[in-house]
């Protein structure tokens, strides 16, 4: 017992010295104020207040078009993992290997990707010109909140086809065929067995993209436009350009407050769909 202890002390140093203790900083940071470009250690709640006196719609803007995302990217990992597990046979781990292989790619090299083919002169416009759909470019479809769907859709896809499929690696096919002898429908096993082991994976996907998108600054930078400002913009314009961490950690914790309930909400909905029916 005392070795298995000292096995998890490394790393435990590490989560509280890479996350714990930066956390606990800003945390209490954000209860701070700035006064003539200086911290000044206080203990007020008015940078939350204005978080959401000030940043309300953006905030509110960002939560959803993340929650957005992060659903249709958890829809799709689902989709891709569960043909991988149950339709591709012996392909299945290769398929699964050329979606992580996308992850070589880049963050950044995503993003002009899509804004490449996005753009006037783009891929897609060209194809719907040449196809005669269009008379000329959509300019709708860069810079506006279209493009930063996909570009983080596709960012993040790969990151949630893994702990969606690693849930359906655990369903033994026998309880499959078991309950098909039993006389179970297909829903009824879709429900019961697949999507009820798949639920943890699932919930981890969405997480994973929830947190990801929200805190994401560069993509509707770079292909969202001025509709598409989410708060990770202001996250760090407060702690780049003003020198306002305390702003900017108030405006920090609170969406990742917003995010917890969020995936709380899922979590719950997701255990209340697959709760045994007799």
């Amino acid at each position: 017992m005392r070795t298995a202890s000292f096995q998890l002390l490394p790393g435990l140093a590490i989560l509280a010295g890479l996350f714990l203790l930066p956390l606990s900083y800003f945390f209490v940071v954000s209860f701070w104020q700035v006064r003539t470009f200086r911290l000044r250690p206080d203990a007020t709640l008015e940078q939350y207040a204005r978080v959401f006196t000030e940043y309300g719609s953006t905030l509110a803007w960002t939560l959803a078009i993340a929650t957005l995302i992060a659903t249709v990217t958890a829809a799709i990992a689902f989709a891709y993992a569960h043909y991988c597990r149950f339709r591709a046979g012996r392909f299945g781990d290769g398929l699964i290997f050329l979606s992580l292989v996308t992850l070589f790619g880049g963050y950044l090299a995503k993003i002009y990707m899509w804004k490449t083919i996005l753009g006037g002169t783009g891929a897609l416009n060209s194809a719907l010109m040449a196809l005669g759909l269009t008379s000329g470019p959509i300019p709708a479809l860069l810079f506006s909140p279209f493009a930063v769907i996909v570009t983080l859709t596709h960012y993040c896809l790969p990151l949630a086809i893994l702990p969606v499929y690693g849930a359906l690696r655990g369903l033994d096919d026998t309880a499959i065929e078991a309950a098909r002898d039993l006389g179970a429908s297909g829903p009824r096993i879709f429900r019961d067995l697949i999507l009820a082991q798949a639920r943890g994976g699932l919930t981890a996907a969405f997480a994973l993209t929830l947190v990801i998108t929200a805190a994401d600054y560069v993509t509707p930078l770079m292909v969202g436009g001025p509709s598409s400002n989410m708060i990770g913009l202001f996250i760090q314009s407060q702690f780049g350009n003003r020198l306002n961490s305390p702003l900017g950690s108030a405006m920090a914790f609170v969406t990742i407050a917003c995010c917890g309930l969020i995936v709380l909400t899922l979590s719950l909905t997701l255990r209340a769909l697959t709760r045994p029916r007799t």
